[in-house]
């Protein structure tokens, strides 16, 4: 009798449950979604077509060195890749004396066993890319990782770098009603309007802020505003998975044989067992 009364108590939980989930959900479609700040403002970045899309997708090394580029001209001054190591670059068709002479362009910590101090050395190869030391509130994050750790990926840093914006500007472009909606509605002082971050309101100035900005080596794109992000979104693609074109080069050959042995199974199967009806 317990255990009836039991089923009978959980059923009407769960009717009860689902019978709020629908009048929530029919409340939701008429009246749509709470009408906050950020879900007026807040926009969702484009599509961003890049060489490792895809199931076929492989690097574009051009590309990929053009994205390092820009982070050394722009980024690395505030964001760190601590884990990429020099060595890595190599990935990018770098040879081993560029790789070197790239290292040496950073000092690195080493610590003293002897004596228990750290000091700072040239970079080696084998040696990551060094902390950087931010002295204001708030480091700002690691790169190497980002494309992960961020829904979007690749097409969120691109937007983002591209989207700052003056609010007010950008009020009149989505037109009367959100005027009228947040008349007063502004960027707190020493924050930057930005409708792709997910606040609106980044600390981070803009980093893009003209044309030729980097300088590109002879043969590729010109340098434009947009042509960096996408360098550097592809760049920072390749640093939060650098095995991602030797994992599609490898996993259709394991999808072939998968569905080969599968195929041959059930062969057998039918084979072993035709005799069986």
């Amino acid at each position: 009798m317990i255990r009836i009364f039991s089923i009978l108590a959980g059923l009407a939980f769960s009717f009860v449950l689902a019978l709020s989930f629908v009048f929530e959900a029919i409340g939701t479609a008429k009246e749509g979604l709470p009408n906050t700040v950020e879900s007026n403002f807040v926009e969702h970045p484009h599509a961003l077509k890049l060489a490792s899309d895809g199931f076929f997708g492989k690097w574009d090394k051009q590309q990929l060195q053009r994205g390092f580029a820009v982070y050394q001209g722009v980024c690395q001054n505030c964001h760190s890749l601590k884990f990429v190591a020099f060595r890595d670059l190599k990935a990018l068709g770098y040879d081993d004396d560029e790789v070197k002479a790239i290292a040496k362009q950073y000092q690195v910590p080493a610590y003293n066993a002897a004596t228990g101090e750290v000091k700072t050395q040239p970079g080696k190869p084998t040696d990551h890319f060094p902390p950087v030391v931010y002295g204001g509130k708030g480091a700002p994050p690691d790169l190497s990782l980002i494309t992960k750790a961020r829904h979007g990926g690749a097409p969120y840093v691109h937007a983002l770098l591209m989207g700052y914006k003056d609010q007010q500007g950008y009020k009149n472009e989505k037109g009367l009603e959100l005027l009228k909606a947040f008349p007063d509605a502004k960027t707190p002082e020493g924050l930057y309007f930005n409708p792709y971050f997910a606040n609106l309101n980044i600390a981070m100035p803009p980093p893009l802020t003209a044309d030729g900005q980097v300088t590109y080596a002879p043969g590729n794109p010109a340098a434009t505003k947009d042509q960096m992000a996408q360098d550097i979104a592809a760049f920072l693609v390749w640093t939060a998975e650098p095995n991602l074109a030797e994992r599609h080069q490898k996993g259709w050959p394991v999808v072939l044989f998968l569905l080969l042995a599968t195929v041959l199974a059930y062969m057998a199967k039918r084979n072993v067992w035709a005799d069986k009806h």
